[in-house]
């Protein structure tokens, strides 16, 4: 078992360079099985979601070569199978994305239903089988496997209205219609950025889609897409919660390799708290030094307050002079991470969708867990902010979505180390970080 140790208190200060988006990641890897010929992708963050996902392809057959830390060229022409079915399918969300890349391909899915963070009721997909029967397929959800199969054998262009605006869905169905006969309409889409960055990937191979980053994306199918290169977009949500860090724990950072416009939903926010934020090109410098001011915040679909960056405020807010109201726009609840907050002096109470968070001061340390991976993050925020030593378990789930996260701290001057505990008696501490 591994945790993460933490003395708080420290101010941060220091340069933090951003790595590829996870959630960009996470949908470009399963759209290279629409591709025949090698996809070059750059910009890879070095994660679990990924490793899984690339294991998985291996698996259903496609070559995977290495070409540097961040840089990889995926071949899935040599794969000849639709089924999916393997348990390491179950451990991350975004799998879901390869029922809508074999359906596209082979016209039929066979794919294990998808696991990952759990922060509350199970999120279905009830919106990508919408879209998925509205272009042709007969679509079963039966003993823990999605089954689907293009009536006639290809699936064919239709108008689909999304009853809520989900990322999984939007990317899901452009995945399958990528290949369908005649031309896609899906109304009321999610806008996020890694929306945008997926559909320039299967631009940049051939694929004909238009008006990713607005209500509606449309795409006319073709018959064939080629290899190329690509470089993934630089992480929002990672890039948001080095910002809340320095907002918690005082200090300055100069935030790199990031695309400020992307940032602004998150940047506003911290102004109004009190947070200096000075927006260069591709770099931001994100300072704090006197109090923190109290603010409201609802989480929406962007280019809203993300839901994925709720956590983390959440904590920043535990420290401001007076009383703050989140509002959770998006999910019904994300609040497990509020009795862990508790455990180190915070006040908030959960009502529904709201938190009411009373500002306290200050954190002290506590051995506390990471309910998912936002949640990680933020208990990642409170250590760093509390005064004393906290202990974090389930570190696992922060290490899907964050690359060389303890280091990039500890060389911005967070005293934050990985140690490993034996799980036989837990006698033992071996550092890893």
């Amino acid at each position: 078992m591994t945790k993460y140790i933490i003395k708080g208190g420290r101010p941060l200060y220091g340069t933090v360079e951003i790595s590829g988006a996870k959630n960009a990641a996470v949908a470009i890897i399963p759209a290279a099985m629409l591709v025949d010929g090698v996809c070059r992708i750059e910009n890879i963050p070095q994660i679990s979601d990924v490793t899984m996902l690339l294991n998985i392809l291996r698996r259903l057959g496609a070559r995977v070569r290495t070409v540097d830390r961040h840089t990889m060229d995926i071949d899935c022409s040599g794969v000849r199978t639709f089924k999916a079915d393997f348990d390491i399918m179950t451990k991350i969300r975004a799998s879901y994305y390869l029922i809508g890349a074999l359906l596209g391909r082979f016209g039929k899915a066979k794919v294990a239903m998808p696991g990952g963070c759990n922060f509350g009721a199970v999120r279905p997909i009830d919106q990508h089988v919408k879209g998925f029967i509205a272009m042709g397929a007969d679509v079963e959800v039966k003993n823990g496997l999605v089954s689907a199969t293009a009536r006639d054998g290809r699936l064919h262009g239709a108008d689909i209205y999304l009853d809520v605006a989900s990322v999984g869905a939007t990317i899901n169905i452009m995945l399958a219609a990528v290949f369908a006969r005649g031309v896609t309409r899906i109304e009321n889409v999610a806008r996020e950025p890694h929306i945008v960055d997926v559909a320039n990937f299967l631009n940049a191979m051939g694929a004909d889609i238009r008006g990713a980053g607005t209500n509606v994306i449309k795409i006319r199918g073709v018959d064939r897409l080629n290899g190329g290169s690509y470089a993934l977009i630089p992480d929002q949500i990672e890039a948001g919660t080095y910002m809340a860090a320095v907002a918690g724990a005082g200090g300055s950072l100069l935030i790199k390799n990031i695309i400020p416009k992307h940032m602004d939903c998150i940047t506003g926010k911290l102004e109004e708290m009190g947070v200096h934020v000075e927006e260069g090109e591709d770099e931001m410098l994100v300072s704090r030094s006197g109090s923190l001011r109290r603010i409201n915040l609802k989480t929406l679909p962007y280019p809203g307050f993300p839901t994925d960056m709720q956590p983390q405020m959440a904590t920043v807010l535990c420290l401001a002079r007076g009383t703050s109201v989140i509002t959770e726009g998006v999910w019904d609840t994300r609040y497990k991470y509020v009795d862990e907050l508790m455990k180190m002096g915070a006040s908030i109470t959960v009502d529904g969708r709201k938190a009411i968070i009373e500002g306290v001061g200050e954190l002290t340390g506590a051995n506390v867990k990471a309910w998912d991976l936002r949640a990680g993050a933020a208990m990642v925020i409170a250590g760093l902010c509390a005064q004393g030593t906290t202990e974090i378990e389930g570190v696992n789930y922060i290490e899907r979505g964050y690359e060389d996260l303890v280091e990039k701290l500890r060389a911005v001057g967070a005293d934050i180390e990985s140690v490993e505990i034996p799980e036989n008696d837990g006698a033992e501490i071996v550092k890893i970080g």
